[in-house]
C-alpha cells in the first residue's frame, strides 16, 4: 500500500515540476533588439555617443542652442529619457536641454559583463559631459537619478550651476513597512525570487509599480506599461536592473556630513506628498542637510512630479533657474 501512496506522490510531484516548468516557458520573454526598440522609441532629437566603458549612450538634445544655460536631466529606476518630455515641453524655450539614458535603460547599451552602481553611473554620465563638451550645467535627477546627480555635483563641483533633486534616493531606509512596498520591488530585491523571475512576462508587476508612482493611477496607461516592459527587454537590460535591486541596501548613503559640500550650490528639492516610493521625508532630509536648500511640496502628487504636475513642477524649475541664472540687481545709490 505505501509503496502505491509513494509512487504516487512521486508521480504528482512530477506532475508539478512540469507544469511550473511549462509555466515558466510560457511566461518566460526574450531580449528585443535594440534595432526594434530604436525604431519604437527613438524621437527625431535621438543621438548617441560610444564612451570608453563600451557604453553606447542614448541621449536628445533638445531646446536652445549651445551657448544657453543648459539643463542636463537624469531619470529614475527602470525609466528612461522619456519620462522629462513634459518638462522638455514646458522648458525648451529657454534653456537647452539634455537627457540621458543610463545603462540598462532606455535605448542605451552596455558590455555583457556591466557592473552597475550608483557610483558607476556618475562616472558614465561624467563621461557623457566629457564626450559632449558640458561644462557648466544644472542637473536634474529624479529618484535613483536624484542620488547620481547629487553624487556627480559631489564629484564634480565645478560643473555644477545648480542641483534639481525631484524625489532623489540616497537615504538609508528606516521605514518599517518595506513590506508595503509595490510587489515588483520586494520580489527583485529578494535575492532568491529575483534571478528566477528576471525573464519573465513583468507586464503585471510593472503595471503595479507604475500605479503606486503615481497619486492618481489612472495617468499609467497601456502605452506607458509597455515601453516600460519593453525597454527593460533590451539585451542586458534586466541583469543590470536585477543588480541595482540587489543591491538596493548596498550604497554609499547620503548622510548630513556627505552633504553638507553642497552648500556652495543654489539647490532645490521638488517632492510629492503622496510618494510611495521615497517617503517626503527623505526629500526634507536634504533640505535640512544642504545648508541653503530650498524644498517645493507638491499635493496629491507621488513619485514622480515631472509627469503628474508637469505644469507646476516645471514653473518651479523655470523660477528657481531664472534666480540662478540672473544676476541680483544692483542697489541704487541714495
Amino acid at each position: 500500500m505505501w509503496k502505491w501512496i509513494l509512487g504516487g506522490l512521486a508521480v504528482l510531484v512530477v506532475l508539478i515540476a512540469a507544469i511550473a516548468g511549462g509555466a515558466y516557458v510560457t511566461l518566460k520573454r526574450p531580449d528585443i533588439p535594440y534595432a526594434d526598440l530604436a525604431a519604437e522609441y527613438e524621437s527625431p532629437a535621438s543621438r548617441y555617443v560610444d564612451l570608453s566603458s563600451g557604453v553606447r549612450m542614448h541621449y536628445r538634445d533638445e531646446g536652445q542652442s549651445a551657448g544657453a544655460p543648459t539643463l542636463l536631466l537624469i531619470h529614475g529606476f527602470s525609466a528612461s529619457l522619456h519620462t522629462w518630455e513634459p518638462w522638455v515641453a514646458r522648458l525648451s524655450d529657454t534653456y537647452r536641454i539634455v537627457s540621458l539614458d543610463l545603462p540598462g535603460h532606455g535605448l542605451t547599451s552596455a558590455p555583457a559583463d556591466y557592473s552597475a552602481s550608483i557610483e558607476v553611473f556618475r562616472d558614465e554620465v561624467h563621461a557623457f559631459t566629457t564626450a559632449m563638451g558640458l561644462q557648466r550645467f544644472a542637473l536634474a535627477g529624479s529618484s535613483m537619478g536624484g542620488n547620481v546627480a547629487w553624487e556627480y555635483a559631489l564629484a564634480h563641483p565645478e560643473q555644477i550651476e545648480a542641483l534639481i533633486l525631484v524625489d532623489a534616493s540616497g537615504w538609508q531606509e528606516t521605514r518599517a513597512n518595506l513590506d508595503r512596498d509595490p510587489p515588483v520591488f520586494r520580489l527583485l530585491r529578494d535575492p532568491n525570487i529575483g534571478p528566477a523571475i528576471r525573464d519573465l512576462d513583468a507586464t503585471g508587476l510593472t503595471r503595479q509599480g507604475l500605479q503606486a508612482s503615481f497619486s492618481d493611477a489612472s495617468l499609467v496607461d497601456d502605452a506607458m506599461v509597455s515601453r516600460y516592459v519593453e525597454l527593460a527587454r533590451a539585451p542586458g537590460h534586466r541583469a543590470i536592473l536585477l543588480q541595482m535591486t540587489l543591491g538596493f541596501r548596498e550604497r554609499n548613503y547620503a548622510t548630513p556630513e556627505r552633504l553638507a559640500p553642497l552648500a556652495n550650490i543654489p539647490v532645490l528639492v521638488l517632492h510629492g506628498d503622496s510618494d510611495r516610493l521615497v517617503p517626503l521625508e527623505h526629500g526634507r532630509q536634504f533640505q535640512t542637510a544642504i545648508d541653503g536648500a530650498e524644498i517645493i511640496v507638491f499635493e496629491n502628487t507621488g513619485h514622480i512630479p515631472q509627469e503628474e504636475r508637469p505644469d507646476v513642477s516645471a514653473m518651479a524649475v523655470r523660477e528657481f533657474l531664472y534666480r540662478v541664472h540672473e544676476p541680483p540687481a544692483l542697489a541704487v545709490a541714495d
